[in-house]
């Protein structure tokens, strides 16, 4: 578990927003709130930690983008967000504007 957490560490990225459109026009983004930390969230999805997942989704901390986010988010395609690919989904976290 911990070589998971290793490498999901490492390949914790940052994206533009425009980057991230293509993948959540095949449904494959995930958006983790700031209440997370983004590596957890991965290692639980890449182990199959379904009880933390499950309580997450219900908790409304991990969720798929929603149509009014996205179009924000199209009006400025700037906006950054860490990233973590765990497959066949990007963890998405956006980051706060400074």
């Amino acid at each position: 578990m911990s070589d998971l957490r290793a490498e999901l560490t490492e390949i914790l990225d940052e994206a533009e927003w425009e980057w991230l459109i293509p993948h959540v026009q095949r449904d494959a983004v995930i958006l983790v709130t700031l209440e997370l930390d983004l590596v957890d969230v991965g290692v639980a999805i890449a182990s199959d930690n379904i009880p933390s997942v499950e309580q997450w989704i219900d908790k409304q901390l991990i969720a798929k983008p929603t149509i009014v986010q996205v179009g924000e988010w199209n009006g400025d395609r700037s906006k950054r967000f860490n990233t973590l690919i765990v497959q066949p989904y990007v963890l998405a976290q956006e980051i706060a504007a400074t």
